[in-house]
């Protein structure tokens, strides 16, 4: 009879135990749920608006629209007409480059631009090749003149890092007459000399201190008059005379070597903040061990500008159509080896239409991860509702005005 009470005592008091720990066990759990919502709610608190603007447009945007972003369109044409408004309106790009063929008179160029930005629920990168010497769009327009801008061998040559500062001041109010936000400016490529090098006087000079001093304080100008700079060629495009327009050039110098000399403008940017830097076509087999483009490389691109240099902005390809590229790859091998490389904007694809459908089919087969568009379109998005907050033109008397060519007379052209 003891024993059975015994019994019954422990079987009681196993019970309360069991409840006890259940009830321990509950608690918890929705303790740790509690905190757990409290945490998402307060990581969600402490997202700045422009994370939380940033966010919740990608979430809204269907993979289409994710693509678009990515590319930058030219047309070679006066005015809007019914192939370009269909590219615009159907393929929906983040960009536009604007080439001497787009800029006519005053009114009309300044109509195109108006009309291709309309098309557009996200700001739209309105850029163009405004370097100065041999690469200046704006000296197309027939019924007005812009500021003849010199070569940026000459600006070097001054030695005066103000002088660039307001040159870029110049080129990005001019700009700025018709609209522009992005300047594909300064080239940071260092030459051996002038005359030998394809970049040749668009280069500020021979000298990895030089390059950096004037290049850096021109795209602050440019800056600072909202207009985004774009550096390039990374990772060094001066030492070569093979144009990559046709042919792709070989740099045949190890990394030291450039870290030495060619890196050296890039990582001065980096460390200034470059929100955009543009990727040449050139080949470094020392570093990567073969002739893949920089453009193409997942070596130079990730490894050595994104993770070594530590650079978190854009980055952009050279234009798609040149040589250095048509000539070694498909179509398709061209999208998916550029952005598994780690680029963010496709300058200047086949057409609007064909690298959508490419990229497209590449996503759907695993060849390119939808994670890696989300990164890019998440950077794309961040800097353009930080920076083209506003879309103001200024009055075309910017154009060529007394204060430009004062400021222009102040160097030295040989």
């Amino acid at each position: 009879m003891k024993s059975k009470k015994i019994i019954i005592v422990l079987i009681i008091l196993i019970i309360i135990l069991g409840g006890v720990l259940a009830y321990v066990f509950l608690t918890d759990k929705d303790d740790k749920k509690l905190d757990s919502n409290t945490n998402n709610s307060s990581d969600k608190e402490t997202l700045s608006p422009l994370e939380k603007k940033v966010n919740e447009k990608l979430e809204s945007m269907s993979l289409e629209e994710k693509i678009g972003q990515m590319l930058i369109i030219s047309y070679r044409s006066g005015e809007m007409d019914d192939t370009l408004k269909s590219a615009l309106v159907n393929n929906k790009p983040g960009g536009f480059i604007l080439f001497a063929e787009n800029f006519t008179t005053y009114e009309k160029t300044l109509n195109l631009i108006k009309s291709i930005k309309e098309t557009a629920d996200i700001p739209m990168f309105m850029s163009v090749d405004q370097e100065g010497g041999t690469v200046q769009r704006l000296k197309s327009l027939s019924d007005v003149q812009a500021t003849k801008i010199p070569a940026m061998f000459d600006v070097g040559k001054t030695g005066d890092s103000d002088i660039a500062y307001q040159v870029g001041g110049v080129i990005g109010e001019e700009l700025k007459v018709f609209g522009i936000n992005v300047d594909f400016a300064p080239v940071l490529d260092i030459v051996e000399s002038r005359n030998q090098s394809f970049i040749g006087s668009r280069s500020f000079g021979t000298t990895a201190d030089l390059v950096s001093q004037m290049g850096i304080k021109l795209g602050k100008g440019l800056e600072d008059k909202g207009v985004i700079p774009v550096y390039k060629h990374f990772p060094g495009h001066g030492s070569t005379t093979t144009d990559s327009h046709y042919d792709l050039p070989v740099i045949n110098k190890t990394k030291d070597e450039l870290m030495e000399k060619e890196l050296i403008p890039f990582k001065k940017a980096i460390g200034e903040g470059a929100d955009i830097i543009m990727i040449g076509h050139l080949a470094i087999p020392k570093i990567t061990n073969d002739k893949t483009p920089a453009s193409l490389s997942k070596v130079l691109i990730t490894d050595l500008l994104k993770t070594e240099l530590n650079y978190q902005g854009l980055v952009v390809t050279d234009a798609l159509n040149m040589g250095a590229l048509t000539n070694n790859y498909k179509e398709s091998e061209i999208y998916e080896m550029a952005i598994n490389a780690g680029v963010d904007l496709l300058l200047m694809p086949k057409s609007s239409t064909s690298a959508m459908s490419s990229i497209k089919a590449s996503i759907a087969s695993g060849k390119i991860t939808e994670d890696q568009i989300n990164n890019s379109v998440r950077k794309i998005l961040t800097l353009k509702y930080s920076k083209l907050t506003e879309d103001n033109y200024l009055d075309k008397s910017y154009l060529a005005s007394s204060e430009h060519k004062k400021i222009i007379e102040k160097i030295s052209v040989n």
